[in-house]
C-alpha cells in the first residue's frame, strides 16, 4: 500500500506540471479526439493525418511535436489513473484508508472527463480550470495519504488553528484564479511589478471577466473578450497573491513560537518565497516557457506543505479529546501483514 501510495504520488509531480507545459505550448489540442490520436492509439500511427492537418493550418495547434506532447500527458495520465484504482483496491481489501482512496478514485473518474471535455469543448476556460483543479486535488490527496501518518501532531492554539485554516482556503482560492489567468492566457495582461501596466490600479470590468460559460477568447455575446477583462482575471489574482501572502506572515510570526513546527513553518515560507520570486520572474520576462510550468509546480507545492501543517495542526485538536476514526487506519497501514 506505501509503495503504490508513492509510486503515484511521484508520478502525479509529473503529470501535473507536465499537464501546465502541455497547456503553456499550446499541444492541448495537439491530438483534437479523445482519448487517441485521430483515431490511433499513437502519433506515429497518425502521422499521415496530422501533416495533413498542418499543411492546412501550418500556424494552427496540430503538429507532431505537440501530439507527442498532448499523447504522452495522456499515457502517464492513464498509468497513474491505474495506481490509483489498485491502491483502491488495496484499501478496501487491507480495510485501510478506505475514504481517502475512494474519493481519490472519484476524483480521478472526473478527471478522465475532463480531459475529455477539454479537447472536444476546444479549451473552454471553465474545462481547463477545473482540469487543472482536478490535477492539483490528486496530487494533494496523494501526498496526504503519503506523508500525514508521518508527521507529528503539536498541540498548538485555536488562534494557529484558524489562521492554518484560513492559510489553505486563500491557498485554494489563489490556485483557482491562477488556473483561470492561465486557461484565459491573460499571464501578460499586465506588465511590470507591482504596477500594471503603470498604474497601481488599472480599471477593471468584472462583467466578462469570470462568466463562466464561454468559448476561449470571446465574451459571453460571442465577440471578442476585451483586454479590460484580461487585466481584471490577471489583477485579481495579484490580490490573491497578496492576501496569501499577509496571511502566511501572520501563520508564520505565530506558529514560530511552537518549536515543534519552526522546520515546518520553514519549508512554507520557503515554497511561498520561491513561489512569489517565480510569479515576478514570469511578469519580468514576459513568461518563459521553463518559468511558466515552474509556477505551477510550485503552487501545488505551496498548497501541499499548508494542508499538511494543516493536518497536524487539526489532529493535535483532536488529540486533546477522543481520538479521531481516521487515526486507527492509518496506524494499520504502518504494520505489515495487516489484512493478509
Amino acid at each position: 500500500m506505501r509503495r503504490l501510495i508513492w509510486a503515484a504520488l511521484l508520478l502525479a509531480a509529473i503529470v501535473v506540471p507536465l499537464g501546465a507545459y502541455v497547456r503553456l505550448s499550446h499541444a492541448g489540442l495537439g491530438c483534437p479526439d479523445w482519448p487517441g490520436c485521430y483515431g490511433r492509439i499513437s502519433p506515429a500511427h497518425a502521422e499521415t493525418s496530422i501533416r495533413q492537418a498542418q499543411a492546412l493550418m501550418p500556424d494552427g495547434p496540430v503538429s507532431l511535436g505537440k501530439a507527442w506532447r498532448e499523447m504522452l500527458h495522456r499515457y502517464l495520465a492513464g498509468t497513474l489513473a491505474l495506481l490509483i484504482v489498485l491502491i483502491a483496491w488495496r484499501a478496501w481489501r487491507e480495510r485501510c484508508q478506505r475514504l481517502p482512496a475512494s474519493l481519490l478514485l472519484a476524483v480521478v473518474a472526473g478527471q478522465a472527463m475532463l480531459g475529455m471535455l477539454t479537447v472536444t469543448l476546444l479549451l473552454r476556460p471553465a474545462v481547463v480550470t477545473a482540469h487543472l483543479l482536478g490535477g492539483m486535488a490528486t496530487l494533494q490527496m496523494l501526498a496526504w495519504m503519503a506523508f500525514s501518518p508521518r508527521l507529528a501532531a503539536v498541540r498548538a492554539p485555536a488562534a494557529l488553528r484558524r489562521l492554518a485554516a484560513m492559510l489553505a482556503s486563500a491557498l485554494m482560492l489563489q490556485l483557482l484564479l491562477g488556473g483561470w489567468v492561465s486557461s484565459n492566457y491573460a499571464a501578460l495582461a499586465c506588465q511590470g511589478f507591482p504596477a500594471c501596466n503603470g498604474q497601481s490600479w488599472p480599471p477593471l470590468r468584472f462583467d466578462q471577466a469570470f462568466h463562466v460559460f464561454r468559448e476561449l477568447g470571446a465574451a459571453p455575446d460571442g465577440s471578442l473578450l476585451d483586454f479590460a477583462s484580461l487585466v481584471t482575471i490577471h489583477w485579481l489574482h495579484r490580490l490573491g497573491a497578496l492576501l496569501v501572502s499577509l496571511l502566511l506572515l501572520a501563520l508564520s510570526a505565530q506558529g514560530w513560537r511552537e518549536r515543534a513546527l519552526r522546520p515546518h513553518i520553514a519549508c512554507l515560507g520557503a515554497a511561498w518565497a520561491l513561489q512569489i520570486g517565480l510569479g515576478i520572474a514570469n511578469v519580468h520576462w514576459q513568461l518563459p516557457l521553463p518559468l511558466a510550468v515552474a509556477h505551477n509546480a510550485g503552487a501545488a507545492l505551496l498548497l501541499m506543505t499548508s494542508l499538511l501543517l494543516l493536518s497536524r495542526l487539526r489532529a493535535a485538536a483532536e488529540q486533546g479529546g477522543r481520538a479521531p476514526a481516521w487515526l486507527p487506519a492509518m496506524g494499520r497501514m504502518e504494520r505489515p501483514g495487516e489484512g493478509r
